[in-house]
């Protein structure tokens, strides 16, 4: 794939979860692969709205949207599946599933992509060893501290090596161990691996990351026309 694909399209995309006043108005952008896309705004301004129609789980009202080239509009479920294959999704309330120990939480991805139950264990060791976690991968998510979940919730993102990471306000409440945890993977993935990153987030972090900034107001998408290191170009 060259880095000059685009793996998000929207045009004139309106989203709304019941007939009323639009959350999202009119929005167009465009997300290149391998780049990282910061989206900020104040709280109810839709931001994680727009993140959760990236994934599916909200369908345009109206306008167009597609990822990797796959139109979300009136995707049927077996696709959305397939294409979710290929994302990986870090939650600000992280949604490990409690009755599963955390080596099984992060192995998840991997089950379902089919991998032997060799490589999911030894995927599993390495993704807990960089997030400081290998010695709790027999716990139970609510053993662990929020930001050691959150940190199983990043592993658990990586897991199946997706060519997408999409995270809604993923240090919003963490300590300042894990929060740099977090960024440190995010970035790490996106200029080693190339994989896009689409963050959602009230303020982006002082960490020297090249990235696209979009801003929502009242419901419209401004900005992306520029890349910056922490807000200089």
């Amino acid at each position: 794939m060259s880095e000059d694909q685009i793996v998000i399209s929207a045009k004139n995309m309106s989203l709304s979860y019941i007939e009323t006043e639009p959350i999202i108005k009119n929005a167009t952008f465009q997300v290149h692969k391998g780049e990282f896309v910061f989206i900020t705004g104040p709280s109810g301004s839709g931001k994680s709205t727009l993140l959760k129609s990236l994934y599916g789980e909200i369908k345009p009202k109206s306008g167009e949207l597609s990822i990797t080239n796959t139109p979300l509009n009136n995707i049927t479920e077996s696709i959305l599946m397939t294409l979710r294959k290929h994302i990986g999704i870090v939650f600000q309330d992280y949604k490990l599933i409690k009755e599963w120990t955390i080596e099984k939480n992060v192995m998840l991805p991997l089950l379902i992509a089919g991998y032997s139950r060799r490589v999911c264990e030894a995927q599993v060791d390495k993704l807990l060893t960089h997030v400081d976690l290998l010695h709790r991968k027999g716990r139970y998510p609510i053993e662990l501290s929020g930001g050691e979940q959150q940190r199983v919730a990043m592993a658990r993102a990586l897991a199946h090596n997706p060519t997408m990471i999409l995270a809604d306000e993923p240090t919003g409440n963490l300590d300042k161990y894990s929060s740099e945890v977090i960024w440190h993977l995010l970035k790490g993935a996106n200029e080693q691996l190339k994989t896009t990153i689409v963050v959602v987030t009230h303020d982006i972090p002082a960490y020297n990351i090249k990235h696209t900034h979009y801003t929502l107001h009242n419901g419209t998408v401004m900005g992306g026309d520029d890349r910056f290191y922490n807000g200089r170009k």
